[in-house]
């Protein structure tokens, strides 16, 4: 690190966990964020400040002006502009040091399978349900782990899926693609605008120590926020052997 950076990233420094080995793995890493809504708006700038060195954006929608009641990373200038496009302005303002590339485009199957090799750890920020499955696959086959969050009206979930393990279990294994869920919505169910906020921010401190390599991410945890109550909840998770996405069987 430059004396540039050593001021930039001094408090980071001064934490054990972290210190000058840590903060370098952090300006080594490339960290993928699909979604720059309410979670990727709360996400991508802590991971922004706290120096990862290259963070890819992928969204194909659009800022609106019912966005900004929650999407931080947006601003009234940035209405009909690609949110992709509007975070890296953001975020090049806030770090100019470090590389944020922005793709419009929809997270399908073969950018996934483009992008994936190149990262090291994906941030699920989206907010449905056929998207989020198709995320999970592609970092199960590309064994990429992958911090998962959503949130709705007053709920947040946060998960980490790390597929280095052999123990990890996946998204599918919790919420199987074989299943049929109602898509529910922001716009048509509401949200809380904090709530992203917070279940964002919580992405980021996951992203932070998965690659650092300190503390105990949420891998077979699930946790469980309610701002109605302000009450935090957590429920293990494991591996479901017969999951058609992560089961040795269907890996081949």
């Amino acid at each position: 690190m430059n004396d540039e950076q050593l001021l930039r990233y001094s408090r980071h420094l001064l934490l054990e966990e972290i210190d000058v080995t840590g903060q370098e793995k952090l300006l080594a890493s490339h960290v993928l964020i699909i979604g720059v809504g309410g979670l990727g708006s709360a996400a991508a700038p802590y991971l922004a400040a706290a120096g990862i060195g290259k963070i890819t954006l992928v969204d194909f929608d659009q800022v609106e002006l019912s966005n900004l009641q929650r999407q931080i990373m947006h601003t009234q200038q940035s209405i009909h502009l690609n949110k992709a496009a509007s975070g890296k302005q953001f975020l090049d303002q806030l770090n100019s040091t470090i590389q944020v590339h922005a793709i419009q485009a929809e997270a399908d199957d073969s950018l996934l399978d483009q992008l994936l090799p190149s990262v090291d750890l994906v941030l699920d920020c989206t907010d449905n349900f056929s998207t989020r499955q198709r995320i999970n696959a592609g970092c199960v086959k590309h064994q990429t782990p992958l911090v998962s969050g959503s949130a709705l009206r007053f709920d947040g979930q946060l998960s980490v899926f790390d597929f280095r393990s052999e123990t990890s279990p996946c998204y599918a294994c919790i919420f199987s693609p074989d299943e049929s869920f109602e898509e529910v919505s922001c716009a048509s169910m509401g949200i809380f605008s904090p709530l992203v906020g917070i279940i964002g921010s919580m992405q980021a401190a996951q992203a932070l120590q998965i690659l650092v390599g300190f503390g105990e991410p949420l891998v077979g945890r699930m946790l469980l926020w309610n701002a109605l109550k302000t009450q935090i909840d957590e429920i293990r998770l494991t591996r479901n052997p017969e999951c058609v996405v992560c089961s040795a069987s269907h890996l081949g």
